[in-house]
């Protein structure tokens, strides 16, 4: 089958993913929250089946269906949930995760290998359900030619069903909703009406002229029912009519219920009686009546009439209805909505270029000094701010999402491992650029592993040293200094300073005899190669990883420290911008150069008094080292007669920058640096000014490093 991947298939594939990721948490917090979680990862199972079956994804729909069958018997207490269970689950995620993607990359029905790698996944789930009756329930049963309307009286629903001439046209297959239902329960009757066919000459092979009536015998809900023809709502009309014992239930219901002072309508659609669809068909039906000038009948009346509801029903909902008094509700309204990524990113790069012609407007404003032009620019400035303002901040997005991907991380590399070990996570309410987090999962996986593999003790180890046998690892995220701090904390063994110093030493890397900090020892670990694990694993112990972990975060803009205790556990610190767009800066002079600090690491500005052969001035009787950025950057030229000091702090750190002149703060839209300038230190990207010139973005990071360790040598 060669599958057309529509703006529909679309919806269907990013919901999937959606309900694979709640799958996957459920799963994760099964043993904390029970039967909820159970129920929760049932209801993404079978929503999944039953959108696969709507597009005729058979290889989806087989899979999910055994699955499915297992829930169920853990839903009604046949099959205990242990370790082993949510395991096999989780490996059925992964591979219904796989045949999503197949369908999007329209490979679903010939890719083998998928198919052999979900063969075990099938045994296994078999044997919980002692044989094959995981796939039996999934034939429908249809019989053509039986009385369906009989079928209602006896105890079955009935369905009349009637396509629309465009179904097929639409991509829709008629008989993939009949064939979904049959996964729902049992169909017990079909028959099929061609009372609209037309003469031969008059035939369309592209149009549909049949319809239905089935009766469906299935413990599943009106809602649930309805929801399978959900994407082809437009192109029919269903009416669906319960069996005598559900009315029962609808009336007993409405009895027990509280008497609020509640529309009809949702009277009866959250009794169950009437689905959501059909109360909108005839809320349009009354509100079109009235457009004529014609008295609309009740609501009530035209459920009935429509077929939607019997009356008994109607008649028991108006008299709860009447028992309560007149409180008006609130209307409930959806309050948000679904854009692509691309247009954001599209939006964000328009504005960057708005500001930066906003920029140059300015610039001219000042040089002719027009009153009215000054007025005009000024308004357009604080509007453009806004706007940059809004458009971030579409763009920001909870780390929360990204952390609760480690839960599986955890569980997974825990079994392998052989190891108890949890996870807590802290902060997931940080908001940070959606770019951001997309790139700093990577990083972050390996750090939760590491922390893992190299940092939590075995069990009985853990035991000797008198700590809880169970490891913890933890994810932390705030906000300081317009960046973001992600700190990864385990609370293992610790670093080992002697060893790492010992294999530096034999690496070559550090000279025999030399005094290092712990920081810069713990530093060590992030060059190329190094590794102190005494036997190689699948997770770590070849030295590779941790330098590119550090590289990818520099590439972010961001820094990366360690922090550790020998015998009390490891820290390491992610520091990253929160967004790699558009930012406050504060522009600086230095000759002809103009250079740009992030205007959250700004503290302060103090005039520069230097003092020969001191590297260090006097902040309110406090030292504070500083970095005479024309020497950093090689500026020719001479210094200018007043100087000023830029005081700034990024990660507890604190320096002053000297510079020629203060130029103030401006919106600064970042451009990263060509690749000739890849290799550049202390520069982070570039930025348009209004006049068409470049000015670099320095990397605090990088520079307040280089003061600590220069700060270090001198006192040496």
């Amino acid at each position: 089958m060669s599958i057309n991947i529509d703006q529909v298939t679309y919806t269907f594939i990013a919901e999937s993913r959606e309900l694979l990721e709640q799958m996957e948490s459920a799963l994760l917090a099964v043993a904390r929250d029970g039967m909820d979680a159970v129920n929760a990862i049932f209801r993404a199972a079978h929503t999944i089946k039953g959108s696969a079956g709507m597009f005729g994804l058979d290889p989806v729909v087989e899979f999910t269906h055994v699955a499915e069958s297992v829930l169920d018997k853990v839903r009604d207490g046949a099959i205990p949930v242990g370790d082993e269970l949510v395991a096999l689950l989780l490996g059925c995620r992964d591979h219904i995760g796989a045949l999503v993607d197949a369908v999007e990359s329209g490979t679903l029905d010939t890719d083998a290998d998928l198919a052999q790698a979900g063969a075990p996944l099938v045994a296994a789930l078999q044997g919980y359900l002692g044989g094959g009756a995981g796939h039996a329930a999934a034939a429908p049963a249809a019989v053509a030619g039986a009385d369906a309307g009989a079928a209602a009286g006896m105890g079955h629903w009935h369905i009349s069903l009637r396509f629309g001439a465009d179904v097929l046209r639409n991509g829709m297959d008629p008989l993939s909703f009949i064939r979904y239902l049959g996964q729902m329960g049992t169909i017990t009757g079909v028959v099929t009406l061609a009372d609209d066919l037309p003469e031969a000459d008059a035939f369309d092979p592209e149009s549909c002229y049949l319809g239905f009536e089935i009766g469906f015998d299935s413990d599943a809900d009106k809602a649930a029912i309805d929801g399978v023809f959900d994407f082809v709502r437009d192109d029919c009309v269903i009416r669906i009519l319960p069996p005598e014992n559900r009315v029962a239930g609808y009336l007993a219901w409405l009895d027990e219920a509280p008497a609020t002072r509640e529309r009809l309508g949702e009277m009866l659609v959250r009794c169950g009686s009437v689905t959501a669809h059909e109360l909108d068909q005839a809320l349009a039906a009354q509100a079109a009546a009235r457009a004529t000038g014609v008295p609309a009948a009740p609501i009530g009346a035209i459920l009935v009439e429509q077929g939607a509801v019997r009356a008994p029903v109607v008649e028991a909902a108006l008299a709860k209805q009447k028992q309560a008094p007149d409180t008006p509700r609130p209307q409930q309204e959806s309050r948000s909505v679904r854009v692509d990524a691309d247009k954001l990113d599209r939006l964000i790069n328009l504005v960057g270029e708005l500001i930066i012609a906003g920029a140059g407007a300015n610039l001219v404003a000042r040089r002719t000094q027009i009153p009215e032009l000054l007025e005009c620019t000024s308004t357009l400035s604080s509007l453009v701010e806004e706007v940059r303002d809004s458009a971030l901040q579409l763009r920001m997005v909870k780390i929360g999402a990204t952390f609760n991907r480690f839960q599986r991380v955890v569980h997974d590399v825990a079994r392998e491992l052989g190891k108890d070990i949890r996870l807590d996570v802290s902060g997931e309410d940080a908001e940070l650029d959606k770019t951001v987090v997309e790139k700093i999962g990577d990083p972050l996986t390996h750090l939760v592993r590491n922390a893992m593999d190299h940092g939590i003790e075995p069990a009985d180890v853990r035991t000797a040293r008198g700590k809880p046998a169970q490891g913890t690892v933890a994810l932390n995220a705030y906000h300081d200094s317009g960046s973001i701090v992600i700190e990864v904390s385990d609370d293992g063994g610790g670093l080992k300073r002697e060893r790492i110093l010992a294999k530096a030493v034999e690496r070559g890397l550090v000279e025999p005899g030399r005094t290092l900090s712990d920081k810069e020892i713990f530093n060590l670990i992030f060059e190329p190669g190094f590794s102190t694990a005494e036997q190689v694993t699948n997770l770590s112990g070849r030295g590779v990883g941790m330098d590119v972990v550090k590289r990818n975060i520099v590439a972010l803009r961001g820094s990366v420290d360690i922090a550790s205790t020998e015998g009390v556990g490891t820290t390491v610190t992610v520091r990253l911008p929160l967004t790699l767009a558009i930012i406050n800066g504060f522009q600086v002079g230095i000759g002809k150069s103009v250079f740009v600090i992030p205007m959250d690491m700004v503290e302060e500005c103090i005039e520069f008094h230097e003092q020969p052969g001191c590297d260090w001035v006097d902040l309110r009787g406090q030292p504070l080292p500083f970095v005479r950025l024309r020497e950093r950057f090689g500026i020719d030229g001479g210094a200018a007669r007043r100087r000023s000091v830029v005081v700034v702090r990024y990660g507890g750190r604190k320096a002053g920058l000297v510079v020629d002149q203060l130029l103030g703060e401006f919106q600064t839209v970042i451009k990263p640096l060509g690749k000739v300038f890849a290799g550049a230190r202390f520069l982070s990207g570039s930025s348009i000014l209004g006049n068409g010139e470049v000015a670099l973005i320095l990397d605090m990071a990088a520079l307040l490093a280089g003061v600590e360790t220069e700060s270090q040598a001198a006192v040496a």
